[in-house]
């Protein structure tokens, strides 16, 4: 069964996010993973065009009743009327977790992973969650690129 990962990330994102998520869905398509998202637009239609483009598959997991509003490269959308209760669909369905930027959703996706405690967790270009003494809290991997967000997900 091929690995899954999570691409999670803001609707409303800065370029610099996009150009990340779009390398991140390259890269894991290159490596025959499986790309889980929101399937909407954003991080979520930037990492699945990446993927897309280099051959991937792309599954997005939706909020709402409908695919209203699903991006056209998805391989398959899941409908699950749940609202951003989807968000626990999304990270107990992958392997590992990579976060592109930062938002209310998107630091919801990276507790949800950090709770369950059995996956990789790396953040590129988004959330720096600190302790109570100002450390960075264990286990969130931080990458500075795509390439090494990818690499510390699929080890």
């Amino acid at each position: 069964m091929p690995f899954q990962v999570a691409v999670c990330g803001p609707r409303h994102c800065t370029e610099q996010d996009r150009n990340n998520a779009y390398r991140v869905g390259e890269l894991l398509a290159q490596r025959g993973a499986v790309v889980i998202c929101g399937g909407g637009v954003g991080v979520m239609a930037a990492v699945t065009a990446g993927a897309r483009s280099a051959g991937g598959t792309v599954i997005g997991i939706r909020p709402n009743d409908s695919r209203e509003g699903a991006c056209d490269d998805l391989s398959a959308t899941i409908v699950t009327n749940l609202g951003e209760a989807r968000n626990a669909i999304i990270v107990q369905s992958a392997d590992a977790v990579i976060a592109v930027g930062g938002s209310w959703g998107t630091l919801s996706e990276v507790a949800l992973a950090m709770r369950r405690g059995d996956i990789p967790v790396v953040c590129v270009g988004g959330w720096q969650i600190l302790d109570a003494t100002g450390a960075p809290v264990p286990g969130i991997h931080h990458a500075e690129t795509p390439e090494d967000a990818v690499d510390r997900a699929l080890s």
